[in-house]
């Protein structure tokens, strides 16, 4: 869960103003939590509460909150940015990204830490951070295309 109010310090450390923009786009991240919003998505969300407010406003208030590392900026290899929370943990979670949809989900699990052990005791390279994305299709995708979305199962051909 993300304190606003420790947000709003990082603010001003960073002797950056909370302007009435700024906030906006930090408590449409807080109301969407999980998701990885693009600056267009951003800035509909956004608009809904605060008419006026231009594109190029919420690019330099996602630009501004990622340089805090208030924010995250991931490409998915969609030709757009998208942004979260930064992460407190050691490593970022990972992401399962449908090729078909574009829909994004978040596995939790880190299952390279094993790897990371290895590397360290073969190449005595210490291993700060990773990033892992899976490309597939959804669960709900995959129903639509007649593709299998469920658990494999393993056959024997006795």
């Amino acid at each position: 869960m993300v304190h606003l109010s420790s947000i709003y310090r990082k603010l001003e450390e960073g002797a950056k103003r909370l302007t009435p923009q700024r906030e906006l786009v930090i408590r449409i991240f807080a109301e969407h939590p999980g998701e990885h919003l693009s600056a267009e998505e951003v800035h509909q969300l956004v608009k809904s509460h605060f008419q006026d407010i231009g594109l190029a406003t919420v690019y330099r208030s996602l630009e501004l909150l990622t340089d805090l590392e208030i924010l995250t900026r991931i490409s998915f290899d969609d030709g757009r940015a998208r942004y979260e929370f930064n992460q407190e943990e050691t490593h970022r979670h990972h992401h399962l990204v449908c090729v078909h949809c574009g829909h994004v989900d978040e596995y939790a699990e880190d299952l390279l830490d094993p790897l990371e052990d290895r590397i360290l005791y073969e190449r005595g390279f210490q291993v700060l951070d990773h990033e892992l994305k899976f490309y597939g299709l959804c669960r709900n995708c995959a129903g639509k295309l007649g593709k299998t979305g469920g658990p494999v199962r393993e056959t024997r051909g006795d």
